[in-house]
């Protein structure tokens, strides 16, 4: 009978339970942080229909323009930039519906437009529209 003291052949394994532990704990974190990061707008996408292929919008809309070199159309009305938020202060005091939709040549820099944008929401009005379509203006 022999017995081998110094050959033990035992194996370690890692132990994965913390592992675990850990991973399903970073789970958590992520699933509870994302709708938090999550940033943006909210947009109401235009509805359309086929009653509304003749184009154009309501009679009653005002459209702001904005052309390749830099003049402002209120409704086909010539405007001066400075002039812009007083004219559109005095027409949406009366009105009930306070949306105004803005195009603007696709050759300008954002920020001409947004400069638009801002005086538009700085004369009172509520909703914004921009025109997708791309325009591309004579001038």
């Amino acid at each position: 009978m022999s017995v081998d003291i110094g050959a033990s052949k035992s194996k370690s394994e890692p132990n994965v339970v913390p592992l675990c532990d850990i991973l399903l704990v970073l789970l958590i974190i992520f699933m509870v942080i994302t709708p938090v990061l999550q940033k943006g707008i909210d947009i109401k996408l235009p509805e359309t229909s086929t009653a509304d292929e003749g184009g154009g919008g309501p009679s009653n809309a005002i459209v702001l323009t904005m052309e390749k070199d830099r003049t402002i159309k209120l409704n086909q009305d010539v405007i001066e930039l400075n002039l812009l938020e007083n004219r559109l202060r005095d027409m949406y005091q009366v009105r009930q519906d306070k949306t105004i939709f803005i195009r603007a040549d696709e050759s300008l820099p954002y920020q001409d437009v947004l400069r638009i944008i801002d005086i538009a929401k700085g004369a009172g009005i509520e909703t914004l529209g921009v025109i997708p379509e791309r325009y591309a203006s004579d001038n």
